[in-house]
Order: C-alpha cells, then sequence, then structure tokens
C-alpha cells in the first residue's frame, strides 16, 4: 500500500468520526475556551488540517488557548451561526464569502459566474488585490477576518434527470443554491428554478425530489455522498469558492496579542496546506465518483458565459458592486467581463 498525504488525511479523519466535536482537552483548565464552527463534514480536508491548528496552537500558548471545532453544521445553519458569531454565542466561523454577502453585500465578488478560469488566477487575485478588497469590506461589517481564504473550489453542476451540456438544458430546471442572492440570480439567467437551502438539508432535499439538481465542487460531493440522490455530473467550473475563516470582534479583542498571533499564524498555515490537500484530491475525485456512480460530462463554458452575458447578468452585478470593485475583478482576472 502507498502511503500519500490524502491517506494520512483521511485515515486520521476516520479515528475522529465518533467524536460530536474536534476537541484536544488542555492539561490544565484553558485561560481560553473558544468554539469554531464550520458546515463541512469532518472528515473534509478542512477539519482535518484545523484538527492539526488545534493542536498547534494549543502548543504555542502553553495550554492557554483551546479550541472546539463543531463541523457539520452540528451549531446550526450557516446563516443561523453566522448570527452567532456576530452575538458572541460563536468565536470563529469558516463561511462562504457569497454566503457572506448576506451580511456583507461585496464579499461575494469572487462568486461572480465564469471569472476564474483556473486556480493560478484564484489564489493570484485572493492572496493579492481582490482578497485585500473583500477583507477590508468584512471587517467594515465589524468581523475579524484571517489573511488566507481557504478551498472550497470550482463548483459543479449535478442531477437526478439528465446531463446538463448547454444552457438550454437549464431552463427550467429546479436546482438547490445556497442562500444567496448571487446564486440566485446566476441561475434565474439560466431560467432555472433556484432553490436555497441550506447544505444541511441538501441530500433529503435531492433524496425526495424536491429539487433536482444542485451544484458544489467535487470534494463535497465525494464527502456528502451526493452520488446516493444524483446520476450526472456536468463539469461547468461555473464558480470558484472558498472559505473565510471569521472571528467575533470581541472574542478576538480579549486575547492577549500572542494569543492571536499564534492563532492566526496556526490558522493561515492550515489553509495553505487545506489548499494544497484539495488540490492533491481533484486529481482523483472524477475517477472515484465515476467508480461511485456519477456519470460526467464536459459542457463548453464560453456559451454559457455568453448566456449571463445575454441575460444581462454581468452588467446587473458590475452596477450592484460598484465601478471600484468591479476595477479590482477584472484587473486579477486579466479580462473584461461586462
Amino acid at each position: 500500500m502507498t502511503v500519500t498525504r490524502r491517506t494520512i488525511l483521511l485515515g486520521a479523519a476516520a479515528g475522529a468520526l465518533a467524536t460530536p466535536f474536534i476537541r484536544v482537552r488542555p492539561a490544565m483548565a484553558a485561560e481560553f475556551s473558544y468554539k469554531l464552527a464550520n458546515n463541512q463534514p469532518l472528515d473534509h480536508p478542512s477539519n482535518v488540517r484545523l484538527a492539526e491548528a488545534q493542536k498547534a496552537i494549543l502548543e504555542a500558548t502553553s495550554g492557554r488557548f483551546d479550541l472546539q471545532i463543531f463541523p457539520s453544521n452540528q451549531l446550526g445553519a450557516d446563516t443561523d451561526v453566522l448570527g452567532q458569531l456576530r452575538s458572541g454565542g460563536v468565536d470563529f466561523f469558516q463561511l462562504s464569502p457569497v454566503i457572506l454577502s448576506t451580511l456583507v453585500p461585496n464579499a461575494s465578488i469572487n462568486g461572480v459566474g465564469f471569472a476564474f478560469p483556473d486556480y493560478d488566477t484564484v489564489w493570484k487575485a485572493m492572496d493579492g488585490e481582490l482578497g485585500a478588497y473583500a477583507r477590508g469590506q468584512i471587517e467594515g461589517a465589524g468581523l475579524v477576518v484571517m489573511d488566507k481564504i481557504w478551498d472550497n473550489g470550482f463548483r459543479q453542476i449535478t442531477s437526478s434527470t439528465k446531463p446538463i451540456e448547454t444552457p438550454a438544458d437549464l431552463e427550467g430546471f429546479k436546482i438547490r443554491v445556497p442562500v444567496s442572492p448571487l446564486w440566485t440570480s446566476l441561475f434565474t439567467a439560466f431560467g432555472s428554478a433556484p432553490a436555497s437551502i441550506n447544505f444541511a438539508e441538501v441530500y433529503t432535499a435531492l433524496q425526495t425530489g424536491i429539487v433536482d439538481g444542485q451544484e458544489n465542487p467535487l470534494a463535497i460531493m465525494k464527502v456528502a455522498k451526493l452520488w446516493e440522490v444524483q446520476k450526472y455530473c456536468s463539469m461547468t467550473n461555473h464558480m470558484w469558492d472558498g472559505f473565510w475563516m471569521l472571528g467575533n470582534r470581541r472574542s478576538w479583542g480579549a486575547l492577549p496579542e500572542d494569543v492571536q498571533q499564534a492563532v492566526a499564524d496556526n490558522f493561515n498555515a492550515a489553509a495553505l496546506k487545506q489548499r494544497a490537500d484539495i488540490a492533491e484530491m481533484n486529481g482523483s475525485l472524477r475517477g472515484e465518483l465515476e467508480t461511485s456512480g456519477f456519470v460526467f460530462n464536459d459542457p463548453d463554458p464560453k456559451a454559457f458565459e455568453d448566456k449571463l452575458r445575454e441575460a444581462g447578468f454581468y452588467e446587473e452585478w458590475k452596477s450592484t458592486y460598484g465601478e471600484d470593485a468591479w476595477a479590482i475583478l477584472e484587473s486579477a482576472i486579466g479580462r473584461s467581463l461586462a
């Protein structure tokens, strides 16, 4: 058996599956005990790397900072936990910027349909001016945000009824989207029937036929076992999405500077490792999901982008985000969209 980083990741996650949340207990009572929530399953690379960061922070702070990690929407749906983060019921929260846009509208600018052609463009933008712009918007709304965004991935469309080959296949298509105006707008432009459903309810919505399809990165499809309730997977790459590590400002301000530094350094380092993990997983995920039962196809993304342009999607969102933000986006991707 060849031991790879992925083998280690999945093995580590499997060993933790019996626990309701990820916790490393300090030898003595910690001075600070904080909660971190996310919507990702326990064996997703995000939670594997967070478990490592948790231990590293505990060691770096000599047991003063105890982090409890609650994965898989255990503390509520995304929109609920965002409210808990703002009130201080949760201290840290990993959240998609496109969902965060319900509070910070311009945080979602990375999610504009078909903006990013590849990962090189993504990381140049999100570790550069576009990411800095988004963090400024988030901080302006009263939240703390770490420097490095975590990878969620390029999103693909699945269906229980038919492969999505052209924009016409999305007309009237009942598709689950996260709770976000941008996602709803994107699929409305295709003539679809988008339904905003929190991720915790997606499997059941697909299983019972409330919707015919959904869209997510392949890594999420794997850990959520969506092939059990979907048949076709169309590699549209229609959106890149990530996870900002958000913090409650009062909770953050209560930490001494050295503890803040240890937490930030380890969160940001874990984000970079998680990006590499997702890249490694993506190399084999399509084959694994085909074996599990998904039928894949590769539609032409240009036809979908042209349809969005024809429907006025880009002009609408250029107006929504504003000229300055749109200019930052187009500079980051090196081309004009609107």
